[in-house]
């Protein structure tokens, strides 16, 4: 059963015009009653998902750094009543750079948080200005060098292949980004998603996204550059040192079971998927009136199971045990992929293969959603 918890905490001072994901404005928020929510919701996740002793907790948004530290403090303590812990816990909180929130890391840590992971984005003015972040660069290292001097482990966010943006530039402040000393950075390229006002701007003719040949060279560029400074890329966009992954973003990646909880939380547990209702109002009602957030819950068929942990599994540089697959879903080793395709890419140096292993190299992983529908059989995907 589940060995990861999310949290979702929904709440943000601001909408960025690039952020696709649940997050909202709201004027007040009562946090005694999300508090409660939060916990009836997690009691009734683990009567279903529990079993087995966590290895991960991760406060995600939004902004959870936005909750009181007695609040966190709160739900740590009952997930470790629910599930209990592994004594080698990785609890991650996403925070935002702002000097307010800086001033709450102290009580984080207390309350058991012993990783963050920071919204940092930039390190330029302008660029956090046109990103419609509210912190400054200033700021933001401020905040990060109290993070280090706080957490067991800090990460932070870069945004790059924004619209015209050079090699020098990116290579200039990954350099600086790189300086700063961290043991794991996530590294993203900017992508225009659905209903955002990037979105909008791009169809107003406001600005235009960089395209595709010179986003390449400036992943080119961070790979490069990473690896030489000790954080290779352990999954397309994240980069660490040995030993320091993101131990909860592995078993999203390694397709391993984990519980979430909070407006528009996802979760893949015992071959069901689950998910929370996204506007939080409509989250709040459902606890109270059913003791739980769950908006929908269904079986999912093996195929979509097998499909979903292809598809997860070729981001990370690892890749995958085919043979692990095969055994784990009792289906025949030779189905899951296209053999010839698969022979064809590696070929190119697209895709390797040692054993019942396979993954994707850096030469394929800028092309990985092309490669995907090339060696992930159609009906998988579709089932």
């Amino acid at each position: 059963m589940a060995r990861a918890l999310y949290i979702h905490w929904p709440f943000c001072e601001k909408k960025c015009p690039y952020c696709d994901f649940n997050s909202h404005v709201r004027d007040v928020v009562d946090v005694a009653v999300w508090e409660a929510a939060l916990i009836a919701d997690m009691r009734a996740e683990a009567k279903v998902a529990g079993g087995e002793s966590l290895t991960s907790i991760f406060f995600g948004g939004g902004t959870p750094s936005l909750m009181p530290p007695a609040v966190v403090e709160r739900l740590i303590g009952e997930a470790s009543d629910l599930w209990g812990f592994d004594p080698a816990i990785e609890i991650t909180l996403e925070a935002n750079p702002s000097s307010v929130e800086a001033a709450n890391f102290a009580g984080l840590a207390t309350a058991g948080v012993n990783r963050v992971t920071l919204g940092v984005q930039a390190l330029q003015e302008k660029t956090l200005k046109w990103l419609g972040r509210l912190h400054s660069a200033e700021e933001a290292l401020a905040a990060l060098d109290v993070a280090q001097t706080t957490f067991e482990r800090v990460s932070f966010d870069m945004i790059y292949a924004l619209p015209d943006q050079s090699p020098q530039e990116w290579e200039a402040q990954l350099a600086r980004a790189l300086a700063l000393g961290t043991s794991h950075l996530s590294l993203y390229q900017l992508t225009i998603e659905p209903s955002t006002r990037f979105e909008t701007d791009v169809r107003r003719g406001v600005f235009a996204p960089l395209d595709d040949d010179a986003a390449a060279d400036l992943y080119t560029i961070t790979q490069e550059m990473t690896a030489a400074a000790g954080l290779p890329a352990y999954e397309i966009s994240n980069h660490a040192r040995p030993g320091e992954e993101s131990r909860h973003n592995l078993t999203y990646w390694r397709y391993q079971d984990y519980a979430g909880i909070g407006p528009g939380a996802h979760g893949r547990r015992g071959g069901f998927a689950t998910t929370r209702h996204r506007k939080p109002e409509n989250y709040l009602k459902a606890t109270e009136a059913v003791g739980h957030g769950i908006q929908e819950q269904r079986s999912l068929r093996k195929n979509e199971q097998l499909s979903e942990a292809l598809l997860m599994g070729l981001r990370l540089i690892e890749g995958i045990d085919l043979g692990a697959l095969a055994e784990r879903f009792d289906v025949a080793g030779d189905t899951l992929i296209r053999a010839d395709r698969c022979a064809h890419l590696e070929q190119l140096g697209f895709v390797w293969r040692e054993g019942l292993r396979l993954g994707v190299t850096a030469k394929g992983l800028p092309l990985l959603d092309a490669l995907l529908g090339e060696l992930v059989d159609e009906a998988l995907v579709l089932a």
